[in-house]
Formats: C-alpha cells, sequence, structure tokens
C-alpha cells in the first residue's frame, strides 16, 4: 500500500491447510487445520468422523481417478517471478499520475496485492481434482477537496491473470480515472431526488444484477424459500430482452476459475433465458435437492471455510440497441456511469445502490454531473421495466461477501434504458 506518498504496508506470506467434510443425511460436519502431512490430515479426518455413529449412513468409497479440468486461460507471467521494485514503481507511477491531474487532488492511496491459490479436491466419490488460482488487484482511491466539499473517486484493474495484465500505461490511465472521478463529483451539484428515466451505461459494471438478481438466484436461499425467485423456474421474471448468465470460465475474469471447491468444473450457466428463469447457482447438496444439475458455484474464501452457493463472473448479456442512440430517446433522465456498493433484501428483492458517477440527460444529451445519489428500487419489477438494452458490455470487479466469507467475482452488463427509477438525493 502506497499512502500520501510512503510505502505504508509490504506484507507476504504462505496460508496451508485442508477441510474435511463429512455428509450423513441432513447433517455436515466439518474440521479444518493448518495441516501440513498426511498424519495430520488423518487425525483432522477423525475429528470429522467422530460426530458420526458407527455405520449411520456410511457407503464404500470409490478409489481416486485425478481427472484436472482445463483451465480457461494462460497465465503468462507469475507475478512471484516479478521483482518487488517494479511492483512499488507502478505504485509511484499512479500516484504521481493522479497527483499531477488536477490541484483539487488531496488524497491518493494505492494498493497491489497478488496471490496463487493451489486448490486440490478429492471426494468419496473418486474426483480428484486440482486448480491453480492467480489473482491480481491494483486499486487506487483518490479523495479530492473543494472548500469544505470532500468526495472520492476509486477505480481498479483486477482479474484472475498473472502480471502480465499490469504496466505503466494501463495502471497511469487508472490513475486518471479514479482522479478524473474524484475531481468531477467534488464540483458536481446534489443529485435531486425523485422518480426519472435512467440510462445505465455498460461502464457502470454489473452491480445492479449482481445484486438486484444474482444474490437472489442462488440455490440456498431458493430452497429455503428465502428468495424472491423462489418456485419461479420456468417464469417469467424479467423483460423479455434481458439473459442473465453466470460464467466462471470467462477468460481473466475476477471470478474465473477452473472447478469450484467442491470440484465442479465450472461452466457456463443461463440463469434466465428472454426474461424466463431457467436455473439457479448450486452446489452439489442443493442442485440434488431442488432436481437441477450442479451449474459449479460451490465457492469459499479457503480451507476454513465450508463451500456455499455464490456467484462467479455474472453479467446480463448483450442486446441489439445502439448505446449513443439509447442516450438520445431520452429526452429528461439520469445518465449512471459508474455504480458503487450495493445491498439487496433477497426476500423481497427490494435493493439500495450508490452511484458513484452520474449526469442529468437533457434532450438526449449528457447535462451537469451530479453527486451523493442512490439507486432504489425492487429487482424481479426493474428487470421486467427494462425496455432498451445495448450491444455494448462493462465489466466491473469486486469481493462478495456471504455468510461472514469473501469470494472475487465480476459483473457486467451493456448499457440499460430503464423508464422510471427512484433516485435517492436532495430534496427539492
Amino acid at each position: 500500500m502506497l499512502d500520501d506518498g510512503r510505502i505504508e504496508d509490504a506484507i507476504s506470506g504462505v496460508d496451508q491447510g485442508a477441510g474435511i467434510r463429512v455428509v450423513v443425511g441432513e447433517r455436515t460436519t466439518y474440521a479444518n487445520g493448518n495441516v501440513t502431512d498426511v498424519d495430520d490430515v488423518m487425525a483432522l479426518a477423525g475429528r470429522a468422523a467422530a460426530s458420526v455413529e458407527s455405520g449411520t449412513g456410511l457407503h464404500d468409497t470409490t478409489p481416486l481417478v485425478p481427472d484436472d479440468p482445463s483451465r480457461p486461460h494462460l497465465v503468462a507471467i507469475d507475478p512471484r517471478s516479478v521483482p518487488v521494485e517494479r511492483k512499488v514503481a507502478l505504485l509511484r507511477t499512479a500516484n504521481a499520475v493522479a497527483r499531477e491531474l488536477d490541484p483539487r487532488v488531496s488524497q491518493v492511496t494505492v494498493t497491489y496485492a497478488e496471490s496463487v491459490q493451489d486448490v486440490l479436491v478429492a471426494n468419496s466419490d473418486g474426483a480428484y481434482r486440482k486448480d491453480t488460482r492467480v489473482r491480481l488487484n491494483f486499486a487506487l482511491n483518490v479523495v479530492a477537496k473543494q472548500g469544505d466539499v470532500l468526495e472520492s473517486g476509486f477505480e481498479a484493474v483486477r482479474g484472475t491473470r498473472g502480471f502480465e495484465m499490469l504496466d505503466d500505461e494501463i495502471v497511469s490511465e487508472a490513475a486518471r480515472v479514479a482522479a478524473s472521478r474524484a475531481v468531477l463529483n467534488v464540483g458536481a451539484e446534489p443529485a435531486p431526488a425523485g422518480t426519472y428515466v435512467v440510462v445505465l451505461s455498460s461502464e457502470a459494471g454489473g452491480t445492479l444484477i449482481h445484486e438486484s438478481v444474482g444474490h437472489g438466484l442462488e440455490a440456498d436461499l431458493n430452497l429455503k424459500g428465502l428468495s424472491v425467485y423462489s418456485g419461479r423456474i420456468g417464469e417469467k421474471v424479467a423483460s423479455e430482452l434481458i439473459t442473465v448468465v453466470d460464467d466462471g470460465r470467462d477468460p481473466g475474469q475476477r471470478g474465473t476459475s477452473a472447478m469450484d471447491d467442491e470440484g465442479t468444473p465450472t461452466h457456463r450457466t443461463v440463469l434466465i433465458e428472454k426474461g424466463v428463469l431457467k436455473t439457479y447457482l448450486s452446489d452439489r447438496k442443493h442442485a440434488e435437492k431442488l432436481g437441477i444439475e450442479r451449474s459449479g458455484n460451490a465457492r469459499r474464501e479457503s480451507f476454513r471455510y465450508l463451500p456455499i452457493c455464490r456467484m462467479t463472473n455474472t453479467m446480463i448479456e448483450r442486446g441489439d440497441s445502439d448505446p449513443d442512440e439509447i442516450l438520445r430517446s431520452v429526452s429528461d433522465g439520469i445518465f449512471v456511469k459508474k455504480m458503487g456498493g450495493g445491498q439487496v433484501d433477497v426476500v423481497s428483492g427490494n435493493f439500495a445502490f450508490e452511484i458513484t458517477e452520474c449526469y442529468r440527460i437533457k434532450d438526449g444529451k449528457l447535462s451537469k454531473p451530479l453527486r451523493g445519489a442512490t439507486l432504489v428500487g425492487q429487482g424481479p419489477k426493474l428487470m421486467s421495466e427494462i425496455d432498451m438494452v445495448g450491444w455494448d458490455l462493462g465489466y466491473s470487479t469486486g469481493t462478495c461477501g456471504k455468510d461472514g466469507q469473501g469470494a472475487p467475482v465480476a459483473d457486467a452488463q451493456p448499457t440499460l434504458r430503464i423508464p422510471s427509477v427512484v433516485v435517492g438525493g436532495k430534496l427539492p
């Protein structure tokens, strides 16, 4: 981390261990530890099995058959082979570029993180699979000050790739974007509260689909009846223009891997097709209970956690409309260029999102920048009202939290037009 021009932290380490899961009927027992050899793993297995009554629901195991799934992409440069001086130089470059953009830039924080995760999964059905996940995260947070107003701008370069995804030009552009966003917001007018026609740019990223739809399509919530989409497979839940996909093999994206954390190969899963709900994001247990195919979405933060149903790379697929024409079609509305964080109540589908960059639309053109806006709505209702879908596609990345676990994800969407959305902001 570089903060105020100084390197504040430089941390490295290795975390190694194993987790043993025992399933008998409806009961699951899990034990984990920082084990390093076979005797430790056997002791861990003994702890996990100790809670199972002798002979209860046990079955013969199948001999292990190594079968590593194909990798979605190649890693050209292992980040561990890159000198730390090169990584520090990129931090300093980003800091300099951001500060040079405008005198109102008052603070710049730049972080670089890399992880190489080796995963091995074996089970009593004979599966024995390995995966190596190389992930990079280069992020900037820039604060601008004008009078008593402080606003921030954030930009990140993240993916499941090697060091080839970063160079001076890429980090300089990320720095310019983050600083420009902070400067724009510090001079922007407060967003007016009300109901507007909203155009969501593809640059906004997929926070909308992640929060308003994605979590509601996770199979564990649907089995418990805790989602607005529970029991609705085969029903129309969105506009006919909307197709939603989760693709764990999207090359290089932050949520990409060769397999999930139960060893199921990842693949492209169509969740909503032309507005009709097709399936849920499932792990082994919930796929069986719901009578659907495993989607390869059993994910966990590390060996210390049980796998649960999680998104990988979730997106609304491209449509047929010209993004410029979508903007020109709005006489008075709000253009959302970048989304921030959000939250959703999966039972009701109600959501609220922070907007980090937006503009007023007047007569089909971008007008004044606005700050402090939020989007508020109900997922299925909003998805059903989308009436234009662009042919472009833009990604956002982040770490999704669920049940105390963080999972790297990517979300994507094309430019969208929504005829009526509640925008939170300053009251007239």
